[in-house]
């Protein structure tokens, strides 16, 4: 079966194929360089793709796995031509996808038995978290779950105004104190707050610092143990939003607050405006984290969630 025949929405194809455009363009441009006069794949081409791919922001370790899966497929079929190395890199970077990627989500979804679903966002300052939590939150209601949002990002006055813009923007409450309250009083309170609404979902903003690792861990280890004594498993998802067009300082940053908390899913947004949409594969691979969110606009819907073979089918079209 041909996983790429899918039949796909065209709308949020189409504004998938766009907010991918520059990474596909500048993708394309190096490979038909590294192709040029050449019949078939051979050690000079998998060099060439082996930078290609490196230089796109796919990162060295899991280039290195891409290169040994067409290195394999060339010893299994002695005889690969160059035209078909497109097609073979959409099957072999869609399976690498589909080790870290199975069972993923096809829509915005919560788990059923989960009541109230609690989200922890965690992330930098500066990478679209705060927007992330917005888009999400208008697609949950879209969806007629109700969701209430919580500024624990108190560390800066700027993410508690924006996240009310957000939260007056799409329509749903929020719980908030000054800026410089604890974090962990914050979640506390918007946990008792979304129980007492019968909210299906809860979303909490958690600050971005970075620059003292175990300060970070401290709090956010704090948030999760003060959220449990309101809702005893939670939070059920921790999400960290990556900027994807900081290419490699997103490796960084996911190598940072992997090791401060448990992240359980990823979110790489400002994929439109950037030639660094490899790093989705990377980050997927090395972090055997999913990626269940994809930013690839500015639009209040253009936050989508991530299908290896839309992604793939889109970035080697």
């Amino acid at each position: 079966m041909n996983l790429f025949k899918k039949i796909f929405s065209s709308e949020k194809k189409e504004t998938l194929d766009k907010g991918l455009e520059k990474s596909k363009t500048s993708f394309f441009s190096k490979l038909s360089k590294a192709v040029a006069g050449k019949s078939k794949v051979d050690d000079d081409v998998l060099d060439n793709l082996e930078e290609i791919l490196v230089t796109s922001d796919v990162g060295v370790k899991t280039t290195i796995k891409i290169i040994e899966r067409i290195e394999n497929r060339v010893a299994k079929d002695k005889y690969l031509g160059t035209e078909e190395l497109n097609q073979i890199l959409r099957e072999e970077i869609a399976g690498l996808l589909s080790e870290t990627n199975s069972g993923e989500a096809t829509d915005f979804e919560i788990p059923a038995v989960k009541k109230p679903y609690v989200l922890m966002v965690v992330g930098v300052n500066g990478v679209g978290k705060t927007t992330t939590i917005g888009k999400l939150a208008h697609q949950f209601t879209q969806k007629g779950l109700k969701v209430v949002l919580g500024a624990a990002d108190t560390f800066r006055a700027a993410a508690i105004d924006q996240l009310q813009v957000w939260a007056d923007r799409v329509d749903v409450p929020i719980v908030k104190q000054d800026m410089g309250s604890d974090p962990a009083s914050v979640a506390f309170d918007t946990l008792k707050s979304g129980v007492s609404q019968d909210a299906d979902v809860i979303i909490i903003d958690t600050a971005g610092r970075l620059h003292n690792k175990i300060n970070l861990m401290n709090e956010l280890t704090k948030v999760k143990r003060v959220m449990q004594k309101v809702v005893g498993d939670a939070p059920h998802d921790v999400l960290l939003v990556l900027d994807g067009s900081t290419g490699q300082n997103a490796f960084e940053q996911a190598k940072q607050f992997t090791a401060a908390t448990e992240v359980t899913s990823l979110a790489v947004t400002k994929l439109d405006g950037t030639a660094k949409g490899g790093v989705v594969i990377g980050i997927s691979d090395q972090f055997q984290i999913p990626v269940k969110y994809i930013g690839v606009g500015e639009g209040i819907d253009d936050l989508q969630v991530f299908n290896k073979y839309e992604f793939v089918d889109s970035f080697f079209k």
